[in-house]
């Protein structure tokens, strides 16, 4: 049974309010609880990180410097705890311990005690107050991974009065996660907090019921979070690789030990390859929809080195509702798609009938991605429609954002029906038609996109245009103008033709050339969310309509 708006709203508002109290009812008790002193087991194992070093890092925080999150902390001598953080996401990087990996680089013993006086101000600092950005579901589970996997580096050369401290404090950890999982928020971080427990349970001494019940709660988890065709519930196409990073080392330790893997989670990991496959560009990067931004190439290769599936990526993830349409060097991606549930609207972008396009070793047209470390204004602003490779009527995106502090930034209406067919034709071209409803509600009309490409891949159609509650085209103009945004890649250069046509240029020579038959074809002013280095401008072309469609048109050139 379809869910109307004023039942979604009431739903989101009824489980806000169970989580709130969960909360209330739990921190008094864990705010009071002093670490504990026995019962804390010892390590056994510390699992690979999988994810690469850098030098620099480690030469820095030994300097007392902490390059993390875009920004730079230079503490000194003090611990960086006692300092003012300069960013939210700044602070999520350092009480994550995230940059423990880095320390690799230089085991010194020098580089090891600093480390280890670092993790040790932590612990005097927020090692018993459950509050914070350092005991936020996510933080926790990532510090809890990086204490586990790095615990050689943190150990080397310890006393054994510092060695209990880790211990205490890291069991502690681990029974409030037990207490907070049941209540974390939908998609990655409460994945992340099974995956963090499960790690715990057989890397520190515990009692096989607990790690039994460890992996049955994981599987359960991978059974809810990861679709059938190895797409993550959240419909990011980066949460596979974020969650393949920690997923590997858990199943290697589960081997190395000798003790039976989960049974959801080896077959978890080989639905996710096939879909990481799908997601990636003739370039090797990822495409950017709902929330995706940029991936290093380092991190991405150390994932996929580890592939074990084989063969092309797949025309469509049906259930996490994409389309590739590839054909020569050509590969188009589309969003076919709506949040798959109400909590998970939180980071969903409203970038419905959205694409990208890549040829040859280049991203000629993309979205614009999430920033990885820039404030909440500008991570909502990367979730509207304008932001997307796709039609906008008026300013207004195909979906609306909640701006209540109490509800937190959920989707409170858009798409809620999109069809979608496709074909192939007597020419064995790939033709794709697909509408959705998130302009009905406001402007009375569907919004349809049909993308078709030749079997060359060298020529591409397009054709956006409105349609009527029951299918039928719209005749009249809509009360306001329709954009049809088109965002290219900071590193393609655009020539203008004449006004029509404009030229997209790659470094190499490689161009597509962009046409309208009719209308207008402006080159606009853009920024690129999600580039490794930060923010970047960039340009988009616009076509603007008034009537009830338009047709555009992308030639290869060679």
């Amino acid at each position: 049974m379809r869910l109307t708006q004023r039942q979604r709203l009431v739903y989101l508002y009824l489980a806000q309010t169970r989580r709130w109290l969960a909360r209330v009812l739990q921190q008094p008790r864990a705010l009071s609880v002093s670490l504990p002193g026995t019962g804390t087991g010892r390590l056994i194992v510390a699992p690979t990180d999988l994810r690469a070093i850098d030098p620099f890092v480690a030469e820095e925080i030994y300097e007392g410097r902490f390059p993390l999150a875009g920004r730079v902390l230079d503490a000194g001598n003090q611990s960086p705890f006692l300092l003012e953080l300069p960013s939210y996401h700044f602070a999520v990087r350092l009480h994550s311990f995230s940059w423990l990996r880095h320390i690799r680089a230089d085991k010194s013993a020098g580089a090891c005690a600093n480390a280890r006086a670092i993790l040790d101000d932590w612990i005097d600092l927020h090692g018993s107050r459950v509050d914070g950005v350092a005991w936020e579901a996510d933080v926790l589970a990532q510090r809890v991974i990086a204490w586990l996997s790095h615990s050689t580096v943190v150990l080397q050369d310890a006393d054994s009065a510092f060695y209990r401290r880790f211990l205490a404090s890291l069991s502690f950890q681990v029974r409030y996660m037990r207490r907070l999982v049941g209540h974390a928020p939908a998609g990655l971080p409460r994945l992340r907090l099974r995956i963090a427990l499960a790690m715990a349970s057989i890397s520190m001494e515990t009692r096989v019921t607990r790690l039994r019940r460890a992996a049955r709660e994981l599987d359960r988890e991978l059974e809810r979070q990861i679709l059938p065709d190895g797409g993550h519930v959240s419909r990011n196409p980066q949460a596979a690789v974020d969650l393949l990073f920690d997923l590997l080392p858990l199943r290697q330790t589960y081997i190395n030990l000798g003790h039976d893997v989960p049974a959801k989670l080896i077959p978890a990991i080989d639905r996710m390859y096939p879909a990481i496959r799908f997601f990636r560009h003739q370039s090797g990067d990822l495409a950017l929809f709902n929330g995706a931004s940029s991936t290093l190439a380092n991190d991405l290769m150390s994932v996929l080195r580890y592939d074990e599936t084989a063969g092309k990526p797949f025309k469509a993830l049906p259930h996490s509702q994409y389309h590739r349409m590839a054909a020569g060097s050509t590969v188009l991606l589309i969003d076919t798609g709506l949040p798959l549930s109400s909590e998970l609207t939180r980071t969903a972008h409203a970038g419905c009938l959205s694409f990208e396009l890549s040829s040859g070793r280049h991203r000629f047209i993309v979205n614009s991605g999430s920033p990885r470390f820039a404030g909440e204004k500008l991570r909502q602003l990367a979730r509207t429609t304008a932001a997307h490779s796709t039609v906008c009527v008026g300013t207004a995106s195909s979906a609306r954002f909640s701006e209540s502090d109490f509800l937190g930034p959920v989707m409170i209406s858009g798409v809620s029906k999109v069809d979608v067919s496709r074909q192939t034709g007597p020419d064995a071209s790939d033709r794709l038609c697909a509408n959705h409803d998130g302009y009905l509600g406001k402007f009375g009309v569907l919004h349809e996109r049909e993308i078709r490409i030749n079997e060359a891949g060298n020529k591409i159609a397009g054709r956006d245009r409105f349609l009527h509650a029951d299918g039928t085209p719209e005749t009249e103009a809509l009360s306001e103008p329709a954009i049809a945004r088109f965002h290219i890649h900071p590193a393609i250069m655009l020539e203008r033709i004449d006004e029509r046509r404009i030229r997209l240029m790659a470094t190499d020579g490689e161009s597509w050339t962009f046409s309208v038959p009719a209308g207008t074809l402006e080159i606009g002013e853009d920024v690129f969310f999600a580039d490794a280095s930060g923010i970047r401008p960039s340009q988009q072309l616009e076509v603007a309509f008034h009537g009830p469609e338009i047709r555009w048109f992308l030639a290869h050139h060679a």
